[in-house]
């Protein structure tokens, strides 16, 4: 098994370094592509401006018509550059792949000129009788080129998002095999308890026909019906977990009668479900009574032995809230979301797992939610539970 492990964590490692030694290998590729293109469109723009002059001086001195299609040609290849063409005054003569809306605006037509000359050297056409007479060629690059300058940060953009979903699938892929184990172990749990539940199940029974307390006996059945709810719980865990309309105040009610004569002298546990109207919601009851057991064993952990229990529950229109509050030492705020996760704990024992088994019992399979809605250091903390309300018919 951890041989395995060890190979499955080189395979993660493995494919990650392959991604990014191919991204970097193709980044470099296209630096280096983007690059010669910038030098050869350069060069065309060069032989484009000694043509234009060459031009100029032969038609002028008559050597050649006005129009000459070796020149044009060479002219028009480079139609997918952007260039303004200016005088030496800047005033501009001829522009291509401009907008209107830029040459028509003084402010708008210096900074593309600006840009132009950031990105590429302007090129002087000097005409043949005079050096104060000539035209200036300001150009950027091709739509080719500026996709090639960024395409680099798409794809490294792209490999960024790739190593992110490789680590996101392996650790989920690690939790999901987690949860299993852990689901398992609950089973088994469950499973390995039905076989001594069941001979204490019969040893009630024969105590019952004994001359025996028979309160006692009863108190003993008491705590094994707990029992059985407790394996039944982890049964659950896993499984498919159908919601029943329920009366939430006898649900809690239960859970707190349990509780009641179970609990040190020095500690009092209040209850108000019993005197208010009844509120109903989609529970399942087993797994609803292990959350709210749990709340109140946190509490009572708190009370080191003396204070006050106090569960509460309200409603409105559309949600019922279950409120258990304890006298006890209180939560630093830092820690009100902490509590939730796997393996936080502030015991000296304990596994951290009571309150996230709380949540995902609450959030995922009901819906509703769980959290520390007030805390003091030295004064107590008030855990809450919201559930959707089941409205009357």
């Amino acid at each position: 098994m951890k041989l395995r492990k060890i190979l499955s964590f080189r395979n993660r490692v493995v494919v990650i370094v392959v991604g990014v030694v191919l991204g970097a290998m193709s980044l470099l590729y296209m630096n280096d592509l983007a690059s010669r293109l910038r030098e050869k469109e350069k060069h065309d723009v060069a032989l484009w401006a000694h043509a234009m002059e060459r031009l100029n001086r032969d038609v002028l001195s008559g050597t050649i018509q006005v129009e000459d299609p070796l020149v044009d040609d060479l002219i028009s290849s480079n139609n997918n550059i952007p260039f303004i063409i200016t005088n030496e005054k800047l005033e501009v003569i001829s522009s291509h792949l401009i907008p209107d809306k830029i040459i028509d605006h003084p402010d708008r037509l210096r900074r593309q000129i600006d840009k132009f000359t950031e990105e590429n050297i302007p090129l002087q056409v000097r005409f043949w009788w005079t050096d104060s007479h000539y035209h200036i060629i300001f150009y950027g690059r091709s739509s080719l080129l500026t996709a090639l300058y960024y395409y680099p940060y798409i794809q490294l953009l792209v490999i960024v998002v790739f190593v992110l979903l490789v680590f996101i699938a392996f650790r989920s892929s690690k939790q999901d095999e987690q949860n299993r184990v852990w689901i398992g172990l609950a089973k088994e749990t469950a499973h390995q308890l039905g076989t001594p539940t069941s001979s204490l199940l019969g040893w009630i029974e024969y105590l019952r026909s004994q001359p025996v307390d028979q309160t006692a006996v009863e108190e003993m059945n008491k705590d094994l019906a707990h029992l059985m709810k407790i394996v039944d719980r982890f049964s659950k865990i896993g499984s498919e977990t159908p919601l029943m309309p329920a009366n939430i105040n006898e649900v809690v009610g239960d859970s707190v009668m349990y509780f009641r004569k179970r609990i040190p002298r020095n500690v009092t546990l209040d209850y108000n479900g019993l005197a208010i109207a009844p509120v109903e919601a989609h529970i399942n009851t087993a797994l609803f009574e292990w959350v709210v057991e749990n709340l109140m064993k946190n509490a009572l952990d708190a009370l080191q032995g003396h204070g006050a229990i106090t569960v509460h529950i309200s409603s409105n229109d559309k949600q019922v809230m279950v409120d258990v509050k304890d006298t006890g030492k209180g939560i630093p705020k830092g820690n009100w979301k902490r509590i939730f996760e796997p393996g936080f704990t502030t015991k000296t024992r304990g596994w951290g797992l009571g309150l996230s088994l709380s949540r995902r019992i609450i959030e995922e399979y009901h819906q509703g939610k769980i959290a520390v809605v007030e805390s003091e250091l030295g004064k107590g903390t008030t855990f809450r539970i919201t559930l959707k309300r089941t409205l009357d018919t």
